[in-house]
């Protein structure tokens, strides 16, 4: 799949204003031909807006009338003008909008219910809150506690789902260990040794019927047999 953003409105465009072949648009745009071939008919993303990818920087006029040249020329994306450029790590607490910070405890709620193993601490760098928020909706004392239910903090835009998928990632070996106690609990105690089982199956009864060989109990055996 190539880099466009947008490629269906890309093809718009490239089918509008250009004479690039559908197989050209097609491997720019990461489409099928027949759906670039759909595209042109009305048939396919009809109604669509067309996305200039000159203007976004995704396309070179250059790169266009090399393919509009040359029928099997495949056209190639410009590269990133911000690629380069180190993004600044955040530091600190995230900034949370006003109107997302009533979020916070559905995503908290989301986090107890589906993933236990993230730490209260990992939950609070990543969606901004505190400690202490997160204890009082773990332990329903939280003041809107009748209206908290469990959402997702990406579908909330507390996080991207990138951080969220990193932050379960580093807490699968706690959660492999947490659930390996919940099933030992669940299982109870193991089966007695095999040793044991057979000791007490060969113990005295006295109360067997003697081997062959063995002399006939007296009536004091069989008395003291009984006061035992």
């Amino acid at each position: 799949m190539a880099d466009i953003l947008m490629p269906k409105a890309t093809a718009v465009w490239l089918i509008d204003n250009t004479t690039l072949t559908f197989d050209q648009i097609a491997d720019l745009c990461g489409l099928h031909h027949l759906e670039v071939k759909g595209i042109a008919d009305g048939d396919v993303a009809e109604n669509m807006r067309g996305v200039d990818p000159i203007s976004g920087g995704e396309l070179t006029r250059e790169e266009i009338l090399k393919g509009e040249e040359d029928p099997e020329y495949r056209l190639k994306t410009a590269p990133s003008k911000i690629a380069h450029i180190p993004q600044p790590k955040r530091k600190g607490a995230r900034y949370t909008p006003v109107a997302r910070r009533g979020d916070k405890p559905d995503a908290i709620a989301w986090f107890i219910r589906n993933h236990p193993e993230v730490t209260d601490p990992q939950i609070s760098k990543l969606i901004g809150t505190t400690k202490a928020t997160i204890t009082n909706v773990r332990d329903k004392t939280h003041w809107n506690s009748a209206n908290i239910k469990p959402v997702d903090p990406v579908t909330l835009g507390l996080c991207s789902q990138i951080e969220l998928d990193e932050v379960i990632a580093k807490s699968s070996s706690r959660r492999r260990k947490m659930e390996a106690e919940r099933a030992a609990q669940e299982e109870g105690p193991g089966l007695a040794p095999a040793e044991a089982v057979e000791q007490s199956d060969t113990a005295a009864d006295p109360f067997e019927a003697p081997a062959p060989d063995a002399p006939e109990p007296s009536a004091d055996d069989v008395f003291s047999a009984f006061k035992n």
